[in-house]
């Protein structure tokens, strides 16, 4: 069955750097395409950076030139460089496919919080 692992969030100051990993199985990574997503609080699930299987990535405006998503096919491991966080990027991030696949499966999220 399907299973993602995400790791890597911690509590840090404005303008820190994390790198998130996502650990997946189950399914064929290297012809699914990518993606992080986040939750804060009282706040709908958001696709923050994606990648293709080929390497093609797409980011939302608030995080384009601080955030890097990649990939290693090999590893099926999918990875979020996080740079000058912002407060604003608390949240619990999640990796999944994109589109999320049906029956729809998150892993347990890992918390990024950004103190001011």
């Amino acid at each position: 069955q399907v299973q993602l692992v995400e790791s890597g969030g911690s509590l840090v100051q404005a303008g820190g750097s994390l790198r998130l990993s996502c650990a997946a199985s189950g399914f064929i990574f290297s012809s699914n395409a990518m993606g992080w997503y986040r939750q804060a609080p009282g706040k709908q699930r958001e696709l923050v950076a994606s990648i293709t299987g080929f390497g093609v990535t797409h980011y939302i405006d608030s995080v384009k030139g601080r955030f890097t998503i990649s990939r290693d096919n090999a590893k099926n491991t999918v990875y979020l460089q996080m740079n000058s966080l912002k407060p604003e990027d608390s949240a619990a991030y999640y990796c999944n496919t994109v589109p999320v696949g049906a029956p729809i499966y998150w892993g347990q999220g890992t918390q990024v919080t950004v103190s001011s």
